[in-house]
C-alpha cells in the first residue's frame, strides 16, 4: 500500500511538472494594424503570424512576415512592401519577451487572466524595448491570448514619402490575437 501511494505521488508530481514545462504554439495567429489619418484609414491583417509561448519560464516569442500582411486594395499592399516596409530587405517582424507576470495565469482552469508583456519588438530592422497590457482567456482547455498597442513609425525609421505623409498616421494600432495548443514534439 505504501508503494502505490509513493507511486501515486511520483506520477502526480511528473505530470503536475510537465504541465509547468508546458509550451504552447500557433501558426495562425492574427495581427492587424490600423492607420487612421485625416485623409485616410488604412487597415492590413495578417493570419499567418507564428508564436510560441514557454508556460514555465513566461517567455513569448512571435514571428511575422510582413509580405502576408492583406490590404483592401493591392495598390496599398504594394506600396506598404515596396515604399515603406521594405519587406524583401527587412522580411520578418519579431517580438521575443516574456510574460512579466505568468504566475497569476492558470493556463489549465478556465478565465480571463491580465498580464503584462515586456520584450523586444524588432520592425523594420529597428528593435525596441516595449512594455504592452495583454490578455489570456482559458475557456473549456483552449487558450487564446490578445493585446492592443501603438507604435510610432518614427521608432522603427519607417520613412513615409512627403507627398503621402497626410495619408498614414504617425501613431498606428497594432492588435494581437492568438489561439495556442500545445507544442508537441515530433517523435
Amino acid at each position: 500500500m505504501k508503494l502505490l501511494k509513493f507511486l501515486l505521488l511520483i506520477a502526480v508530481l511528473f505530470f503536475s511538472q510537465d504541465i509547468q514545462a508546458q509550451k504552447y504554439f500557433t501558426r495562425t495567429g492574427k495581427i492587424v494594424f490600423s492607420s487612421d489619418a485625416a485623409l485616410e484609414k488604412i487597415e492590413a491583417v495578417n493570419q499567418k503570424s507564428t508564436s510560441v509561448i514557454d508556460v514555465e519560464s513566461g517567455k513569448m516569442e512571435f514571428a511575422v512576415l510582413i509580405k502576408a500582411f492583406q490590404f483592401e486594395k493591392a495598390l496599398m499592399q504594394e506600396h506598404f512592401n515596396e515604399n515603406y516596409m521594405e519587406s524583401d530587405k527587412y522580411p520578418k517582424a519579431k517580438f521575443k519577451g516574456s510574460i512579466v507576470d505568468m504566475s497569476t495565469v492558470d493556463l489549465t482552469t478556465d478565465g480571463t487572466y491580465p498580464v503584462k508583456v515586456k520584450g523586444n519588438l524588432t520592425i523594420h530592422g529597428v528593435t525596441n524595448e516595449v512594455e504592452v497590457d495583454g490578455t489570456f482567456t482559458v475557456l473549456a482547455g483552449a487558450i487564446s491570448a490578445s493585446s492592443t498597442f501603438d507604435i510610432a513609425v518614427a521608432d522603427y525609421e519607417i520613412d513615409i514619402p512627403k507627398v503621402v505623409r497626410d495619408n498614414i498616421a504617425k501613431i498606428v494600432s497594432i492588435v494581437v490575437e492568438m489561439d495556442y495548443e500545445v507544442f508537441k514534439k515530433k517523435s
